[in-house]
């Protein structure tokens, strides 16, 4: 795969229909360098490291997710999750990323106590197997809110998908917010009448 490049898009582009002043017949015409920053030439690209980019795309991940979080919590006092927000972003392609949001536990079917775990990614994709999590990332796609259930591995000493629940341990895939926030409030409504009200909305 070709290595992507990345470069930093001028803040304000000239306005279109403005006459542009030529510099040079500037000076020939009064002798004098025009010291305005519109008169000089355009500033080159300047390319980005993949740090950079994906410092750029973690802050906008982890801003989402903040909002998210607040549109979640502002639904009903009684459903209140953590806020546990932390980004990571693809390794070949760092303009692509996903957030975690957050993360709680839950009874549903035949499963009790089921741990899960919320995220939002700026690409949408298919949720794979163990080797590699997402398959078949399509970036023109604005978001994809998705969660998994999860479970402490004791060999890792860390949080890892519970494919005991599903193959691939998913637990639901949108690029629908409303319908993302219908999902985790079913998740996290504790009645069965709160979950009666959040299936009308």
């Amino acid at each position: 795969m070709q290595k992507l490049r990345y470069f930093a898009a001028p803040r304000a582009a000239a306005k279109p229909g403005l006459p542009v002043k030529a510099a040079h017949t500037e000076f020939l015409r009064t002798g004098r360098i025009s010291r305005h920053r519109e008169d000089w030439m355009p500033e080159e690209k300047r390319y980005l490291t993949y740090e950079e980019v994906a410092e750029r795309t973690g802050r906008r991940l982890e801003a989402a997710g903040e909002t998210t979080h607040s549109r979640i919590n502002g639904f009903h006092r009684s459903i209140q999750f953590p806020k546990l927000i932390f980004h990571k972003t693809l390794e070949n392609s760092p303009h692509l990323g996903y957030c975690h949001v957050t993360a709680a536990k839950t009874n549903f079917a035949k499963y009790a106590d089921v741990k899960w775990a919320f995220y939002i990614a700026n690409f949408f994709a298919e949720v794979g197997g163990s080797e590699q999590f997402f398959e078949h990332i399509r970036p023109n796609y604005a978001r994809m809110y998705f969660a998994v259930a999860i479970h402490p591995d004791k060999e890792t000493r860390s949080m890892a998908i519970d494919r005991s629940i599903r193959d691939n341990g998913l637990l639901f895939r949108t690029h629908d917010p409303k319908e993302a926030l219908k999902n985790v409030l079913m998740l996290g409504a504790r009645c069965a009448e709160l979950r009666k009200i959040i299936a009308r909305i």
